[in-house]
């Protein structure tokens, strides 16, 4: 079976792929597109493998949201040809005009260029999605005829149709969740091994963007999950051995309590008859048309419990994490102390705590140290720390998280543990509020500088001056040259 992402084994009776030269060629998205669609830049390979391709040129007004992989395979008269469809997703910022500016992707060492290209992204309607039957293929589909002209024009009687055990479906890793609570779904495609000889996919690079945005919700916060496998994944249902294809992936934080919808799709493949009698050297397949369909999946959101600070505070299982880079501490001293959460969640949600720190403590930072990981992941808020005072110092007066989590569904309070033990004499804290004559540089400066006010042009009255004191110059020069030039002629 071809796919998307991996190479599938030849189907019985096909010869090995033809000989031809390769192609390179550029696709770019369409130049108007909804807020809540993607942009696309992708490029066709034809007539050679992939070895290597240089990165996609990042965009003004859009942002990197992940990229796909399609290898299409077609059979004409026994023989193999196979195009491969490089395609990266671009999420926009915001609604207006949107200019490509020109660039230039390598692919195996050959160069292609784009001029540009102008996009205009327009605003949509926030209703949810509606969930509509999956749509039957084109007309001009449905029938072997009209196949006649790639596929030759084979006898339709001599041909018997072999099931399948294939099917397509969008699964939702939990069907409640909380408000800001991330569930993971994805859309597979499920066959069973001895189904790869019967089935191709079908324009995956056309269908694919309609796909994502059917799956795209105007109420959630989405992070795509890391780029599909480039082999399907094995798992057993009901106690069969399947082939899982990752079609599309990613997780939803909702924003709202409004219910995730994800409508009913369909995804159009092409489905081989095998031949009643094989004949050697003769091609035993017929190629048709299947749709599958994948039933509408909807996941309830819960609004979070009352609290003063609820549209504020980060949903997720979260732990404390702390660090510190010394081990004994004295007044006067500099250490570093970071700061954070560890866990599931969105991590766009953790903002940075609000610190309360005494007079005798300095407080620089914080420098955000954040790794990312599917559904959650660390971030860390690193301080330099300056103690005036010798004694205790507990960390947790300083700050503290506020956290919703979805597992107890109750708020809680993550505290720092760490206490401090600062040795040595107290020193008078530096002020917090300096000002600038109080600068051992600035201040001096300041009181000797000329106070009278100066015309807004001086600048272009200094030009001025200078342009015609280099012109003056220049007729010296010009006319002491000139004199030279006469006494060598008198003499």
């Amino acid at each position: 079976m071809a796919s998307p992402f991996a190479q599938a084994q030849p189907a019985a009776g096909a010869s090995k792929a033809a000989t031809s030269p390769t192609v390179v060629e550029l696709v770019l998205g369409p130049a108007r597109l909804p807020l809540t669609s993607y942009y696309t830049i992708a490029f066709r390979l034809r007539g050679a493998a992939l070895d290597t391709y240089s990165d996609f040129p990042e965009l003004e007004g859009f942002k990197k949201s992940g990229k796909t992989s399609t290898t299409t395979t077609r059979i004409v008269q026994g023989k193999s040809f196979s195009e491969l469809t490089i395609t990266q997703r671009y999420a926009p910022y915001g609604e207006g005009k949107q200019v490509i500016k020109p660039f230039q992707l390598t692919v195996n060492g050959q160069a292609v260029r784009s001029a540009g290209a102008t996009v205009q992204v327009e605003a949509v309607t926030t209703a949810p999605p509606a969930i509509t039957a999956p749509a039957s293929p084109p007309a001009d589909l449905q029938a072997v005829g009209d196949l006649d002209k790639l596929f030759g024009k084979p006898k339709a009687a001599l041909y018997q149709e072999v099931p399948d055990h294939a099917s397509l479906a969008v699964v939702a890793e939990r069907s409640r969740v909380f408000v800001g609570e991330g569930v993971k779904v994805g859309l597979y495609f499920y066959l069973q091994p001895a189904d790869q000889e019967l089935l191709n996919f079908h324009d995956f690079s056309g269908q694919l963007p309609t796909l994502l945005q059917q799956l795209h919700q105007t109420t959630a916060w989405e992070v795509p999950a890391a780029s599909p496998s480039e082999k399907p994944d094995t798992l057993r249902r009901n106690g069969q051995l399947y082939l899982r294809f990752r079609l599309a992936e990613a997780f939803y934080y909702p924003l709202t309590a409004e219910p995730l919808r994800f409508p009913a799709l369909s995804l159009t493949m092409i489905k081989f008859k095998k031949l009643k009698k094989p004949e050697p050297g003769q091609n035993n397949l017929l190629p048709t048309y299947k749709t599958f369909a994948a039933p509408a999946v909807q996941v309830q959101v819960r609004p979070l419990p009352p609290h003063p600070l609820r549209d504020q505070v980060p949903v997720g299982d979260y732990q404390l994490r702390e660090a510190i880079s010394r081990t004994s501490f004295r007044v006067g001293q500099a250490f570093t102390y970071a700061v954070g959460v560890e866990g599931r969640g969105n991590l766009a949600s953790v903002l940075m705590p609000a610190l309360t720190a005494p007079p005798d403590l300095e407080v620089y930072g914080p420098e955000l140290r954040e790794k990312p990981v599917l559904g959650g992941g660390t971030k860390l808020f690193r301080y330099r720390l300056v103690a005036h005072r010798p004694g205790m110092l507990r960390l947790d007066s300083l700050l503290q998280f506020i956290v919703f989590n979805p597992r107890t569904a109750r708020y809680d309070t993550l505290r720092p543990e760490l206490q401090l033990q600062v040795r040595g004499a107290a020193t008078a804290a530096p002020s917090r509020q300096l000002k600038p004559e109080d600068d051992p540089f600035y201040g001096p400066a300041l009181a000797s500088a000329d106070t009278e006010l100066q015309p807004l042009d001086v600048y272009r009255q200094v030009r001025q001056y200078a342009t015609w004191l280099l012109a003056g110059l220049a007729l010296l020069a010009v006319g002491g040259m000139a004199n030279s030039w006469r006494n060598k002629t008198a003499d």
